[in-house]
């Protein structure tokens, strides 16, 4: 069993020219883009929630004043998180997972979040992130179940969701506490869609399910940091090495979501270390050096688990657990609390504040965008200069590269047609494009100088 950005099992690429790609799927889905559910920017005229970092300064000083606001420097790093996890559900590199492990980094942003929201009372601080969950999912449900009943799936006489229990798991598509059912093979490989197309869909939900018991959770695990830091923040990596290596096996879904608790509980209470200030207290080159222990470690361990798709760090427990953990240790420990995108990054600033903006329905959709891309794309054989084998062989060489040009005209189509759900389910405004640019004066004299944007 293993947990992954994805469902149990590695994911490869959706979606080639002309062929279906198997999709090893070895159980309920256990690998978030939804991204965890992301505080959204405040629009120009609104007073925004004041920044909390939890970092305060010894008592005899004063902290310098700053200006209310999110920190661009997290809002930086989601949107690198979602960005990797278009591109390892498209093209299916195991190298991504090390290079950067977005679930890891996607729930220490949101464990950070969590923890500054626990300032208020913890009974209105879940009902508002469920509120904010359930409606954009509810939209996503409703196609992706249509779709499933239109091509003559019936969950009463599915082999693997049969009977009553098949039923009753439908709700998990309404309130994600456990695993949604859905049929393995649907339609046919030389449909518009290749015939694991719900395997694809819905198995994106894990993560859903995953931040709905994390959210529910924290108040008890923040409580807990607050009086025994070190044992609440290794304790998930030690039931990962009970759960995660085979030493106890829980099977099913409950095994599958204890072990996404354990795999990422590291990371999201490392949140509650980077809003309570605890990471500053220790010194960094001691949190460099363990956290590089930590991450060898893992890649030594990893070296020995490999699974059916090599060093895919989402099909060795542990491995993702460690690397994750000291991976989010030394980008929280770096972390320049920037009100402000500086630099060269200033130009990404709009698409850094859409996409936290719109982060719940850019992971939701992006699996069924990346599918729906090779039929547009097979268009492109009926061209007449397709006609000469060299212009197909080019196009079947470059058939991965223009999938991801491509999903992301695709993404930012749903983001005008869906995304405002996000903004009812926070009790906001609908806005259809909301990048920040709204009202914003140019900094400086210059009409033309770059501005300055925000996103989490």
């Amino acid at each position: 069993m293993t947990t992954h950005e994805y469902p149990v099992g590695a994911t490869p690429p959706l979606g080639t020219p002309r062929a279906a790609v198997p999709h090893p799927y070895p159980g309920a889905p256990s690998q978030p883009w939804l991204p965890s559910q992301p505080e959204t920017s405040p629009e120009p005229g609104q007073r925004p929630e004041p920044e909390l970092s939890g970092q305060g300064p010894e008592p005899e000083q004063k902290p310098a004043p700053r200006r209310p606001g999110r920190d661009r420097y997290l809002d930086l790093l989601r949107s690198i998180a979602l960005v990797r996890v278009v591109a390892y559900h498209l093209f299916g590199w195991a190298w991504l997972t090390v290079l950067f492990p977005s679930m890891g980094v996607m729930f220490a942003l949101a464990g950070s979040l969590m923890a500054r929201s626990l300032s208020r009372p913890a009974w209105g601080v879940i009902r508002g992130r469920v509120r904010r969950l359930l409606p954009p999912l509810w939209a996503f449900s409703a196609v992706v179940l249509a779709l499933m009943f239109a091509g003559g799936w019936n969950p009463v006489n599915d082999p693997d969701h049969g009977g009553t229990w098949g039923v009753v798991d439908l709700l998990n598509y309404i309130v994600p506490v456990g695993a949604p059912p859905f049929p393995w093979k649907i339609g046919s490989e030389s449909g518009l869609l290749e015939d694991t197309w719900a395997v694809q869909s819905a198995g994106v939900l894990w993560y859903l399910r995953a931040y709905l018991w994390f959210v529910v959770a924290s108040p008890l695990l923040l409580w807990a940091f607050r009086r025994v830091p070190w044992a609440t923040l290794l304790a998930p990596l030690a039931l990962t090495a009970v759960v995660g290596t085979g030493i106890v096996t829980i099977p099913g879904e409950l095994g599958n979501a204890i072990t996404d608790f354990a795999v990422f509980g590291g990371c999201w209470v490392l949140g509650f270390a980077h809003h309570e200030g605890m990471l500053t207290k220790i010194p960094r080159y001691i949190a460099i050096s363990c956290s590089t222990l930590m991450m060898a470690f893992a890649l030594w361990w990893a070296s020995g688990h490999l699974g059916p798709d090599g060093w895919d760090l989402n099909d060795i427990p542990l491995a993702d657990a460690m690397w994750s953990f000291g991976f989010v240790v030394i980008l929280l420990v770096y972390s320049p609390s920037w009100q402000q995108l500086p630099g060269r990054l200033a130009k990404w600033d709009k698409l850094v504040t859409l996409s936290n903006n719109r982060a719940v329905t850019i992971y939701l959709w992006h699996n069924m965008l990346i599918m729906a891309t090779v039929p547009i794309l097979d268009q492109l054989y009926n061209l007449p200069f397709m006609e000469n084998d060299r212009a197909v062989a080019a196009l079947d060489a470059t058939y991965m590269l223009w999938m991801f040009v491509l999903v992301w005209p695709l993404i930012g189509l749903t983001i005008l047609a869906l995304g405002w759900i996000e903004d009812i389910a926070a009790k906001r405004s609908p806005r259809l494009w909301p990048n920040g640019s709204r009202g914003r004066k140019p900094a400086g004299r210059s009409t033309r100088g770059r501005r300055a944007g925000r996103r989490g």
